[in-house]
């Protein structure tokens, strides 16, 4: 195999190296302004709904707010209503604290797994990208050493093309990991705080709902 060989091989790594950083840096962009307008969104509700008088009114903020404690609310008032008005089929059967928990913690995990889209991606790049650029440099350097077989000559115009090549497939390689793994490990513990933070909201909203039911609605 001659230069042309090498060089194709080593250009469709550098190609799907670049294409893994475009995809990381585009889920990286997506992720951060989706997390940041859904702290911005939950400070608003929350502070909205912990001044309202009482819990039907703090729940109707939830209907004109895009925010994941929003949604949540949402979920458990609407479970709430449901099981005021008498609805009495498999889904509402038993206790009125166990009902709303379980719808509330269902709400909890299908916020999480909306917040985790992406970063499986992000773990994959982070993880691949340098073994990819890997085996360009791996494959570069062989083809280099065939090259000096066959002219018989260590010559610097003869290496420094095949090797160049590869030298920059392994740089960025790390190049498009590192962004990768450090936009997942932050991304991962603002998907933490999140849910921890909703499932404190839980357990408030589950205690005022259960207090609303006892008291009839008051």
């Amino acid at each position: 195999m001659g230069n042309g060989t090498t060089s194709l091989a080593v250009s469709a790594v550098l190609w799907a190296l670049l294409l893994f950083s475009v995809a990381s840096w585009t889920v990286i962009i997506v992720n951060g302004w989706r997390q940041w307008r859904s702290g911005r969104n939950n400070r608003v509700f929350a502070s909205r709904f912990w001044h309202a008088p009482d819990l039907s009114t703090g729940s109707r903020e939830a209907e004109s707010r895009d925010a994941p404690l929003a949604r949540l609310c949402a979920a458990g008032a609407k479970q709430l209503h449901e099981l005021q008005q008498g609805v009495s089929d498999l889904a509402h059967r038993g206790e009125v604290g166990d009902i709303l928990e379980r719808t509330l913690r269902q709400q909890v995990q299908k916020e999480q797994t909306a917040m985790e889209s992406g970063l499986t991606l992000l773990a994959s790049v982070g993880s691949i990208s340098p073994f990819v650029g890997l085996f360009g440099t791996v494959w570069g350097i062989m083809h280099a050493l065939q090259d000096i077989a066959k002219s018989g000559s260590a010559g610097l115009d003869v290496v420094a093309g095949p090797v160049g090549e590869a030298l920059i497939a392994t740089a960025l390689g790390i190049a498009t990991a590192i962004p990768a793994v450090l936009a997942y490990n932050f991304f991962l513990r603002r998907v933490r705080v999140a849910v921890a933070e909703m499932e404190h909201f839980a357990a408030d909203f589950l205690h005022l709902a259960i207090k609303t039911e006892r008291n009839g609605g008051r």
